[in-house]
């Protein structure tokens, strides 16, 4: 019987890359395992296929062959290292983490472990935002016992070498064709115990402190943008790299400004005598005040630009701009007078009609349409 065409096998065209060969084989090498399909039909045969496909595919040495020559070029022992007696464990080895770690309850332990990442919320203002700053943070976290000097065992003793392990951290099973490999259960991946544990650490070889950090804001951060300080996070386990820190930034609300990217928007309220005059007014910046002309009849909701007189981000090349709201005051608490003098007004502005009201005048007349269609 001739065989299948290997890209055909694991489902691929033969412009596949290396990553997509890789990914292809992850999937049908779960999907056909013999220990998830234990009433066999086929899958026996069928995971064998997708081995010796993924063992000539995945060495560019081997796939070029094949390319050429298809599957004449690993024949009668062509091709030293083809698929005939080749080591399906060595292929299997790359994905075991993915494959095994679903079937066993969790993934392989390694010896040494990285720490674990840590967040930290740092709350700033708007103007700790603009400016930016340097702030001091204090972080529990775990960090090798000194005692012991992260061994985990007490002073004047060692720990000694895993007789479970051997060692290695790992320990094998057979299971048919292939080998299976799992965290030690004894030493849980350090290879070493510890018989006499250090009294500070209680043998696990890191104590609970709190450390003193010099954080770096850049100006122009924005809510919800991470920092990550390398290697400040939690001590690794067996003498692993330390873990990360993030420090997430959250801006506090403003009673001014509201941010949108790098844009600012604030609302100013002015008297209706104000907008109905106009004049020169002062409104504030984060920069210091800035006036801005408001013209004869300006209206509630006007909006006044000034350019660069937002915040420049972080990966921005200019600053953003502040927009001003206008919103126009109506005036409360009058007394007798004042309202004699405002219906005077009124009167007067009445005899104008469309002239001093023309939004006014202009939805009378679109009323009157509405109501006699």
């Amino acid at each position: 019987m001739s065989k299948q065409c290997y890209y055909e096998v694991l489902g691929l065209a033969r412009t596949a890359s290396a990553e997509e060969v890789k990914g292809a084989y992850r999937k049908l090498a779960k999907e056909h395992h013999p220990d998830r399909n234990p009433e066999k039909n086929g899958a026996d045969h069928k995971f064998k296929e997708i081995n010796e496909a993924y063992e000539i595919l995945k060495d560019p040495n081997r796939r070029a062959a094949y390319d050429r020559f298809g599957h004449a070029a690993f024949e009668n022992g062509a091709g030293r290292g083809g698929p005939q007696g080749f080591d399906f464990s060595a292929s299997f080895t790359d994905v075991f983490d993915d494959l095994f770690g679903e079937m066993m309850g969790g993934k392989r332990g390694r010896r040494h472990n990285r720490g674990g990442d840590l967040r930290y919320n740092m709350e700033i203002t708007l103007e700790e935002a603009f400016r930016g700053k340097t702030s001091e943070i204090h972080v529990p976290t775990l960090v090798l016992c000194e005692g012991c000097g992260g061994s985990g065992a007490e002073v004047g003793s060692k720990p000694e070498t895993c007789g479970t392990c051997a060692g290695h951290g790992k320990v094998r099973a057979s299971q048919g064709f292939f080998t299976i490999e799992r965290t030690c259960p004894k030493c849980r991946g350090a290879g070493r115990v510890v018989r006499n544990p250090c009294r500070d650490c209680s043998g696990s070889g890191h104590v609970q402190k709190e450390r003193t950090l010099s954080v770096d804001i850049p100006a122009g951060v924005e809510d919800g943008n991470r920092i990550r300080l390398s290697g400040e996070g939690q001590a690794g386990m067996n003498g692993g790299p330390p873990g990360d820190l993030y420090i997430e930034i959250r801006l506090k609300k403003h009673d001014i400004f509201e941010r949108d990217g790098d844009d600012l928007h604030c609302a100013v309220p002015i008297s209706f005598t104000r907008a109905a005059l106009g004049g020169e007014i002062e409104v504030p910046t984060l920069q210091g005040k800035a006036a801005i002309d408001i013209p004869e009849g300006t209206q509630a909701g006007k909006q006044f630009r000034l350019r660069g007189k937002g915040i420049k981000g972080v990966r921005s090349s200019y600053p953003g701009d502040l927009y001003c709201h206008i919103a126009v005051e109506t005036p409360v608490k009058l007394t007798e007078h004042q309202r004699k003098l405002l219906k005077e007004l009124d009167e007067s502005l009445k005899k104008g009609g469309a002239k001093h009201s023309p939004t006014e005048e202009s939805w009378a007349d679109r009323l009157r349409g509405f109501f006699s269609a």
